[in-house]
């Protein structure tokens, strides 16, 4: 397993960790639909927040954040619009991003809500 594998993994969980502390119930981890996957799907309220986690060593080369490409956001827009119909759900949908710069002594977070398109 790779270092930044590990290391994406590991920035999962603690954002998982960290939307449970904020009173979110999580409804879904890695949900995958056709060729495309959404890191968490998390509930607070009569809120879904669709949650992309960016997990960096450094912000040398940018913010985590700013590795979110138009075609990636097309795809999660796809999944959480079919995850909201095959469940028949009926709430407010929010995208957000959880970036995340982890080193050996020291991890920042940041959640970023309404991070990109409303509906």
């Amino acid at each position: 397993m790779s270092e930044s594998y590990k290391r994406g993994i590991l920035g999962e969980r603690k954002a998982v960790e960290y939307l449970k502390s904020k009173g979110y119930r999580i409804l879904a981890q890695n949900y995958r639909y056709l060729k495309g996957e959404v890191d968490v799907l998390a509930q607070k309220g009569n809120c879904l927040a669709a949650v992309e986690v960016k997990t960096r060593s450094n912000s040398d080369f940018g913010a985590p954040e700013e590795f979110l490409k138009p075609a990636q956001i097309q795809r999660i827009i796809k999944i959480v619009d079919y995850f909201v119909t095959s469940k028949n759900l009926v709430m407010e949908v929010r995208f957000d991003i959880i970036a995340i710069v982890l080193t050996p002594h020291n991890l920042e977070l940041e959640h970023i809500e309404n991070a990109f398109y409303h509906f």
